[in-house]
Order: C-alpha cells, then sequence, then structure tokens
C-alpha cells in the first residue's frame, strides 16, 4: 500500500491514462469545463456554489493551480483523464477519503468530469474500471461513491455493467442533503 499524496500513481489500460493534473492540461480541459453540454453531468455538491463552467482558459489554469494545492495539503487528488488514442485530456477526476457523520463516511468520493461527447457508456466504463481494488485500498476507503443524477442514462448504464448500485442514503453537506449517489464495495 502507497501513500497517494506522496507518489501519485500514474493508473492506465489501453484506452486511457490517469494522472496527476498538471497546468499543461489547460488548454484541452478548457474544452470540457466550457462546454455547456457537459455541465449538468458535472458533481458540485458541497462545493460552495461553485457549478465548474469556466468560459475561459484562464480560470481553468486557476482551478488547476487550486486543484494541485489541494493535493499538495492532502484534500484530494484530481487526476487528468488522457485519452491515448488522440493523446488529449478529454476530463479529470476527483478522488479523496471522504470522513463525515453520515453513510458516506470512510468512502472514496469520486468525480468525473467529462466531456459531452465522451458522456457515454463504453467510455464511462472503461474509466471506471482503472479505478481498482489497489486505488481503493490506497484511499484508505470501504467503498467508493460517485453522483449520477436520474437523467444521466449513459453514465447510470456503466455504473450499473461496473457493480455500482443506486444508494437510498443521502450525502449531508453545509446542511444540505444530496441525492443520486452509486457505490460500489471492496470485494472480498
Amino acid at each position: 500500500m502507497y501513500d497517494v499524496y506522496e507518489q501519485c500513481p500514474i493508473i492506465e489500460n489501453e484506452q486511457y491514462l490517469l494522472r496527476l493534473i498538471e497546468e499543461k492540461d489547460a488548454k484541452d480541459l478548457f474544452a470540457v469545463y466550457s462546454d455547456k453540454n457537459a455541465l449538468p453531468f458535472f458533481n458540485s455538491d458541497n462545493c460552495h456554489g461553485d457549478n465548474f463552467y469556466m468560459s475561459k482558459e484562464e480560470y481553468v489554469v486557476e482551478a488547476i493551480k487550486y486543484w494541485k494545492m489541494e493535493y499538495d495539503r492532502r484534500g484530494f487528488v484530481r487526476f487528468t483523464i488522457v485519452d491515448k488514442k488522440e493523446n488529449k485530456a478529454i476530463g479529470t477526476i476527483e478522488l479523496f477519503r471522504r470522513e463525515a457523520d453520515d453513510f458516506f463516511t470512510d468512502c472514496g468520493l469520486l468525480r468525473l468530469d467529462l466531456g459531452s461527447k465522451n458522456e457515454n457508456k463504453n467510455t464511462i466504463q472503461a474509466i471506471l474500471a482503472l479505478i481498482d481494488e489497489s486505488v481503493l485500498e490506497s484511499f484508505h476507503c470501504s467503498f467508493l461513491a460517485t453522483k449520477a443524477p436520474n437523467y444521466a442514462v449513459e453514465r447510470i448504464e456503466a455504473l450499473k455493467e461496473s457493480g455500482y448500485s443506486l444508494s437510498k442514503e443521502c450525502l449531508v453537506g453545509n446542511d444540505t442533503q444530496y441525492r443520486d449517489y452509486w457505490i460500489k464495495y471492496k470485494e472480498l
């Protein structure tokens, strides 16, 4: 077991590579975070009103600086998702261990942001396949949770086929209850 905040892993399969976000990703990620059709799929629960829509590339650069600062202070890891065929960043995954006074404690909270052209079952399934047991163990959590609202049909299909199930529990943050979380437990 390793400490992801000491050495961030590089995780890959034939199609995609996950690595710690870098400022050089800003141009590619601007296409994701300025995509109004992708916006409804971003999980901004408990993010103090930010919806992650970025209308200028400079905003993406500032977000990347903030995400790197959070990594340095051990808040979360923001991975860049690189499409190996296109050699291009197509989105990000934020992952951290959540400790709270609700059901979603000891949980690896996963936020998946993709451009709308990649918001499809096959792409999402291939990306989720990268988040395996070793990643879960490195964050010291017993299950994963990610959000998929009922209109995220392709995402929900990918989650179901990847072993996730819809939780009846609400994630609580800032005195708000958030719904539509899908969970996957460690395999025994």
